[in-house]
């Protein structure tokens, strides 16, 4: 009894801790371990502290400030995640745990993890609302082209911008599309654009590759410059399958850097084409326009009496007053006259001087009376005459424009303008004068 009291070891709580402490670290340096986070907390130290559980076990788990801030996403409750540490043990407490020197999503790689945590951020915050969106210019007057100046892709942009539309000016911004300081020199040929550049659009373009040749064009910092820049930027980063923050940021996102140069410009052909189709149909609808109008005149012409044919028409109607105004006269004439006889025969019989005497006077006087009522008249007729004709021609739209006058309208639509602010700089417009039609373009206009 004595000598196995002797052989006995009795350890400290400290002693024991620390031997087994010791094996742990020896047998498990470094382990691989998944499982899903809980109690997920991070204290003014800005380490993770945090449980790895299973349906069966869970083990505490800490990840120092100097390893997580390089991770590529943000560990979450609930989140299931595989990472690689070393097993130690917290003597304070006499619990077992893991440093984790790596994390990392479980099935999902971190960098695909960052890139869907990031844009559901972005989406959040609006940065890819449509109302934010800058519209392209139809023709722009310069290009910006913002990629790797060495590679393919600048070659081809070029290419098909000159073959698309060979008069619009191009300038390069040199960038690294992939790598150390790429995201940097983006955000700097950004800054550029906006604060040196005269050009009305920009393409930022690389060619295709990895999520992780991506990760420049996943940046914040680079989706944020691109949504903050006056100019209208197109995103051409990779191929029609790939995805980058700054295609859902970007004013438009083109499949592939040749769509993107397609795109910016129109095609010259094209655009002469369709003038040129257009003049036609322009000139088309003008002379037909002529020719309605020339109908709708001859018919309000044909519809129009003649003022001679008017006047002539009243001259007739004088003259046949005046006919019949004779003819009535003179019967009246032969009435009173068949009337004297009478009565002269009968005055005769009678002999009553006096009286005939009498009569003949007031056969004088009516006579006068009724050759001025005839003369007052048919001045008076004349008089209605000469007033209707002035009027017939001050009504004359040919004699409004032979005073001076015009007619202005608009161009194709024939609107009459009447109001200075209904037409803009640079509007073509027809100005109608009394011999002819004037074809003008407007420089400038005054409201008042």
């Amino acid at each position: 009894m004595s000598n196995l009291h002797i052989q006995k070891r009795i350890y400290t709580v400290s002693e024991l801790t620390s031997e087994i402490k010791g094996l742990l670290e020896e047998k498990y340096p470094f382990v691989w371990i998944s499982g899903e986070i809980s109690n997920f907390r991070i204290p003014v130290s800005g380490h993770f502290y945090f449980t790895l559980k299973d349906e069966n076990a869970q083990i505490n788990a800490v990840m120092f400030r100097g390893q997580n801030r390089n991770l590529k996403f943000s560990p979450e409750h609930g989140m299931s995640v595989t990472g690689m540490g070393r097993i130690s043990l917290y003597e304070p407490r006499g619990t077992y745990q893991i440093i984790l020197e790596y994390l990392e999503p479980e099935g999902v790689g971190a960098i695909q993890m960052a890139f869907e945590q990031l844009k559901a951020r972005l989406s959040d915050e609006g940065l890819f609302d449509e109302k934010h969106k800058t519209p392209l210019p139809f023709l722009p007057n310069k290009i910006s082209i913002i990629t790797s100046p060495t590679g393919a892709v600048v070659h081809d942009i070029i290419q098909i911008i000159t073959r698309r539309f060979p008069t619009v000016n191009i300038e390069i911004l040199p960038i690294k599309v992939q790598g150390k300081g790429a995201e940097s020199e983006i955000v700097s040929a950004l800054k550029t654009l906006n604060t040196f550049s005269d050009a009305d659009v920009a393409i930022l373009a690389r060619g295709g590759g990895s999520l992780e040749d991506f990760h420049a064009f996943n940046s914040e910092e680079v989706a944020r410059y691109i949504f903050s820049s006056k100019i209208p930027v197109i995103s051409a980063v990779g191929h029609e399958t790939d995805f980058t923050i700054a295609d859902f940021v970007a004013d438009l996102r083109a499949p592939t850097p040749s769509a993107a140069a397609e795109l910016a410009v129109p095609l010259k052909d094209d655009l002469e084409r369709r003038c040129t189709q257009n003049s036609v149909a322009l000139r088309t609808t003008i002379i037909n326009k002529l020719s309605q109008l020339r109908n709708y005149l001859n018919n309000i012409s044909d519809r129009m009496k003649d003022p001679k044919k008017r006047i002539h028409d009243l001259r007739m109607r004088t003259d046949d007053y005046t006919l019949r105004l004779t003819r009535i006269f003179i019967n009246k004439l032969q009435q009173r006259r068949e009337r004297l006889i009478w009565r002269i025969d009968k005055l005769y019989s009678n002999n009553p001087f006096i009286r005939i005497n009498k009569i003949n006077e007031e056969l004088e006087q009516k006579t006068y009376k009724l050759l001025n009522y005839m003369n007052i008249y048919i001045s008076m007729r004349h008089s209605l005459l000469r007033e209707l004709t002035a009027k017939l021609h001050a009504l004359s739209p040919i004699a409004i424009l032979s005073r001076g006058y015009s007619i202005t309208r608009t161009i194709p639509d024939a609107a009459v303008v009447s109001d200075p602010r209904k037409v803009y700089i640079g509007q073509d417009l027809e100005v109608m004068v009394s011999k002819g039609t004037l074809y003008v373009n407007v420089q400038s206009k005054n409201n008042k």
